[in-house]
């Protein structure tokens, strides 16, 4: 059997054309990959802000603590919540821990 080039690239356009998902040959549902999946962040009416949060709000992050909590509190008004670590109120691990759970109003 002899293919030609021309039924070979029509062949092969086909199968580029088609979605990804079209292409492999798995049945049944598929669970994405823990690297693909994102934590989004928390809703704004949950997110605790670094200005006016009280100290027990603060203590209750992950990796805070009440030392942490009082240097937040005293380094008040923030112009964003990256401050944290410019500031060098928490460090890069700590802040990357909660800054989804937070936020710096403007007031």
């Amino acid at each position: 059997m002899r293919i030609s080039k021309l039924g070979l690239l029509g062949a092969l356009a086909c199968v580029l054309a088609l979605p990804a998902a079209a292409q492999t040959m798995q049945t049944g549902p598929t669970k994405p990959s823990p690297s693909v999946t994102t934590t989004k962040p928390a809703p704004a009416s949950s997110l605790v802000d670094i200005n006016t949060a009280a100290e027990d709000e603060l203590d209750k992050l992950p990796g805070v603590g009440p030392t942490r909590a009082k240097a937040i509190i005293k380094g008040r008004p923030y112009n964003g919540k990256d401050d944290l670590v410019n500031r060098k109120i928490l460090t890069p691990s700590v802040y990357n821990g909660i800054k989804n759970k937070i936020i710096a109003k403007q007031g």
